[in-house]
């Protein structure tokens, strides 16, 4: 079993502090770094692409651009520039975004399951090659094809947490990205759900990657820190989420998701996380090995 490993850039930490993050897990050999596009904090493709360019061998995903706030023509066109000035390196996903957050910008709207699912199929198609005509609920293409489509197939990743939506990923994108809030166990039915949906959808029941966040903390005071931020978010301390401890504590977490079905895992430092730049030498150089 071959578990990628990844870790979060928080957008809590300031936008300027991104190059220090990324030079660290470059030079430390970290799979991939993963950003998010959190309102009202840092833009997903605007430092996607910043941290492309700062590094050399790192994969750069950005998990997720809400949908309601982009233009699938937009989404299409600045995937395609960063998969052909990067060819191999950006991992993009998409999903419904905060519905709180969508409607302080006047972005709601009233079927996010449908716009998820109408954005996907349209962006897969542009980056393809193809040429898109669609009038749904919330798409609409008149005969647009993009100039500079990724020279090669890319694969499209979706969030989801509700079964609904992790179905659709399994139907219409090539990847599914889950939140740490999710356990082993929900792992397991997320990869049910997902193989439902593509099996819908006439596609081939396997092929399709599942990207999972798993909190971590590490070092002093990792445990505190670790049920502080659970219980901020609203779970128990010991809601068996999430993992507090040295490198191979953090492993052995890694590698019960991985059982259950993620082929990646991407530690996310906890909020307060005191060293971003540490953090990531310390998944690269202490835990990566232990997963070999």
């Amino acid at each position: 079993m071959t578990t990628t490993l990844g870790a979060v850039f928080r957008p809590q930490l300031a936008p300027e502090r991104l190059r220090s993050v990324v030079r660290a897990a470059d030079a430390a050999g970290l799979d991939e770094l993963w950003l998010w596009e959190d309102c009202f904090r840092e833009g997903g493709i605007s430092t996607g692409a910043a941290a492309l360019a700062w590094s050399e061998r790192l994969r750069v995903g950005i998990g997720l651009l809400p949908v309601p706030l982009r233009n699938v023509a937009v989404t299409a066109m600045e995937a395609a520039s960063l998969h052909r000035m990067f060819p191999g390196r950006p991992v993009l996903g998409v999903g419904h975004g905060v519905q709180d957050w969508m409607g302080q910008v006047g972005a709601r709207v009233e079927s996010p399951l449908t716009l998820l699912r109408e954005h996907l199929l349209a962006l897969r198609a542009l980056l393809a090659g193809e040429t898109v005509t669609t009038k749904g609920r919330y798409v609409a293409l008149d005969d647009v094809t993009l100039d500079w489509p990724p020279p090669g197939p890319v694969d499209v990743f979706a969030g989801g947490m509700g079964p609904r939506t992790v179905r659709l990923t399994g139907e219409a994108a090539d990847g599914t990205i889950l939140t740490a809030d999710t356990s082993a166990d929900g792992v397991r039915q997320a990869c049910g759900l997902i193989r439902e949906g593509r099996v819908a959808a006439g596609r081939a029941p396997d092929g399709h990657r599942v990207v999972v966040y798993l909190l971590t903390a590490t070092g002093d005071g990792a445990r505190e820190r670790l049920e502080a931020e659970l219980v901020a978010e609203g779970h128990a301390a010991d809601a068996g989420l999430g993992v507090a401890g040295d490198a191979r504590a953090v492993a052995d977490a890694v590698r019960r998701l991985a059982e259950a079905g993620a082929d990646t895992v991407v530690l996310q430092p906890t909020g307060d996380e005191p060293d971003p730049e540490g953090f990531v030498r310390f998944a690269a150089e202490d835990v990566r090995p232990l997963l070999a």
